[in-house]
């Protein structure tokens, strides 16, 4: 009787254990606030990464430039972008602008005259509105830790090869200026580095080894193709979201990889993603996200 007791009691405790185990292992999404949080505040802005952080976001994702000083600049283009910024003296840019305001060619004491936030966005309307600037990464990681937030970055490093010393220097000067950024502000555990540019991962991987990669992938690019471009296996495919199925999911991440998709801003695609089990969401609306993850 009392070996058939015990026997029982030992069941009872590992289904238990088992359900515990369970619970505590149902997977934890990671909110991207993408660009800070794009669809409430102007984009990459110190204001919408503070907002991103008392949301409670996972991760900033933000996109870095370079100046024609050398600093490292966040800024989604590598021009002034005549949808989101106005000129110094608060005028409208003209729409063909690029190489008039390429941030490659202007030291960023010129950049950060640029208003940025004022101006009124048609895709979000809803966005806050007020005069802002293009920051420095510096500032960025500053303020995460003025915040004595834990929060990590996702840093997309723009880039193309019709770019290469047009708007971005040549990718190994390139990474390396990224790189002492992230360095001298000793962040190297927070980040991972993101680009569409094959050159610009192929070269991060030669000076930082260690540091973990994502792969872009474009809407009109196959995920298979892109990959095979690469001499090593990122840790992080982030396609376009209308690329996944919940079967390749599911197979990429049997084969190792996290699937991080951009950029999903509808509460639909949202519950779709989630049940699709993906390991992260960039969002332009990371309050939606949260809302929905805590119901």
């Amino acid at each position: 009787m009392k070996k058939r007791h015990f026997q029982q009691k030992l069941i009872i405790s590992l289904l238990t254990l088992v359900l515990m185990m369970s619970c505590d292992s149902k997977k934890k999404m990671n909110v991207q606030g993408h660009r800070g949080c794009r669809g409430l505040m102007p984009e990459n802005s110190l204001a919408a990464f503070e907002k991103a952080i008392d949301l409670g976001v996972e991760t900033l994702e933000l996109d870095i430039v370079i100046s024609k000083d050398g600093k490292v600049v966040v800024s989604h283009e590598p021009y002034m972008n005549p949808v989101i910024c106005l000129s110094s003296e608060g005028t409208v840019i003209p729409d063909s602008s690029e190489g008039a305001y390429n941030l490659y060619k202007m030291n960023y004491d010129e950049i950060k005259t640029f208003d940025c936030g004022t101006k009124f966005h048609p895709i979000y309307p809803n966005q806050e509105k007020f005069k802002t600037y293009k920051p420095l990464l510096s500032e960025v990681f500053d303020l995460v830790k003025t915040k004595k937030s834990n929060v990590k970055f996702n840093i997309e490093i723009k880039s193309d090869p019709s770019y290469y010393d047009i708007f971005t220097p040549q990718p190994e000067a390139y990474v390396a200026l990224v790189l002492e950024e992230i360095d001298k502000h000793d962040m190297f555990s927070r980040v991972n580095l993101q680009s569409f540019d094959v050159a610009i991962l192929e070269e991060v991987k030669v000076q930082a080894r260690k540091i973990p990669l994502a792969l872009l992938v474009e809407d009109d690019e196959i995920i298979n193709e892109k990959l095979n471009l690469l001499s090593f296996q990122p840790e992080i495919i982030s396609p376009y979201f209308k690329l996944l199925s919940e079967a390749s999911i599911s197979n990429y991440q049997k084969e190792g990889f996290q699937v991080i998709p951009w950029t999903v801003n509808t509460e639909t695609d949202m519950k779709q993603m989630i049940a699709w089990n993906v390991d992260g969401i960039i969002t332009d609306y990371p309050d939606v996200l949260i809302k929905i993850l805590k119901l």
